[in-house]
């Protein structure tokens, strides 16, 4: 592993938007320590996917539940050890339940905050004490956030990814003076949202009358890694989604 490549970790890496977002940092240059819960194989596959890329960096990943602090802190003191340094932190989990309100049971409720939320504040919390001006945090939201409204069903991910779009400013504006810059990034419904609207109904929640993609996620995040004079923002990639 060269001390010259800049480090990410990428929580919930090993599926869908963060198996995506590993291969476009592995192909930007980056070593990744690829997070996940569960998903052992689906992580195992990932580094040999990226490793026949043939890209020279290094790639690992790490089974974390990120809900839980003392997990959390044993991942970073790793981390700190084994690469010794950290450019971007991406908190990608977002445990979603899509329970009416009227039937959210308590200990989904708690189990959502706490890896939607809290999760991604000890990851932050842990992160920062190994960046350096230059580095990133980029938390993975919901399209919609900016303005409040009722949400029956899914509320306690729309109260998690609201928090964290709180966490997301708060930070932007503590830690703008050692340069690290922290933003976010909402997607809407995407071409594998488990909700996704059928073709002939999208239109109807959709402006721009499609699902998007994955790749049009990592294009935003991209972007973010770019604008070095953009932080506390938050970047719906929605195509119009819940305007």
């Amino acid at each position: 592993m060269s001390a010259l490549r800049p480090v990410a970790v990428v929580t919930g890496g090993a599926r869908r938007l963060g198996r995506q977002l590993c291969m476009t940092l592995a192909a930007r240059g980056f070593d990744l320590v690829i997070l996940y819960r569960e998903s052992r194989r689906d992580a195992q596959s990932l580094e040999q996917e990226i490793a026949a890329l043939r890209l020279g960096g290094h790639t690992r990943s790490l089974s974390v539940d990120v809900s839980d602090k003392i997990q959390v802190e044993t991942l970073f003191n790793d981390v700190a050890s084994t690469e010794g340094r950290l450019d971007l932190l991406i908190n990608n989990v977002g445990n979603y339940n899509p329970q009416h309100v009227t039937q959210l049971d308590p200990t989904v409720w708690d189990a959502t905050l706490s890896a939607n939320l809290s999760g991604a504040y000890y990851c932050c919390y842990h992160a920062l004490k190994l960046m350096s001006a230059g580095s990133n945090i980029i938390n993975i939201g919901m399209a919609g956030l900016e303005g409040a409204r009722a949400d029956v069903k899914g509320t306690d991910y729309f109260v998690s990814k609201s928090g964290l779009l709180v966490l997301t400013r708060s930070l932007a504006a503590a830690y703008g003076e050692r340069q690290i810059r922290v933003n976010m990034v909402s997607p809407g419904q995407l071409d594998n949202s488990i909700d996704l609207p059928p073709p002939d109904e999208i239109e109807a929640w959709v402006p721009l009358g499609r699902a998007g993609s994955l790749q049009e996620i990592t294009q935003a995040v991209e972007y973010l890694l770019e604008a070095n004079y953009v932080t506390g923002a938050n970047i719906d990639v929605s195509g119009g989604y819940r305007l």
